[in-house]
């Protein structure tokens, strides 16, 4: 076996709770899996595996799918206005306040 050195990381409270838990059950603690993680990395060259969205109809909430299909319409809707410059937006949004 390889020699080892101490390697300090940052890890959410429970996220490392649950992973010990998890980890436990297969008979591994967390050095050892992160040990498979990093040496699966090298292998791969790359993330071992995808990273991507959750799917969307497991994950979310209906009114947030229908809120995201909406933002999805209003870009690509050519018609909405759209600004390059968030000085621009203010302005334009501050003054609308102060007519109405």
């Amino acid at each position: 076996m390889s020699a080892t050195i101490p390697t300090q990381i940052r890890i959410e409270e429970n996220t490392k709770k649950e992973a010990v838990k998890l980890l436990e059950g297969l008979g591994l603690n967390l050095s050892e899996a992160i040990n498979i993680f990093l040496k699966q990395v090298i292998l791969k060259k790359g993330i071992p595996f995808e990273i991507k969205y959750p799917e969307e109809s497991r994950e979310f909430k209906p009114e947030v799918l229908e809120a995201m299909e909406e933002a999805r319409k209003i870009s690509r809707d050519p018609t909405v206005k759209s600004y390059t410059d968030v000085k621009e937006m203010f302005r334009e949004i501050l003054n609308d306040d102060i007519e109405n």
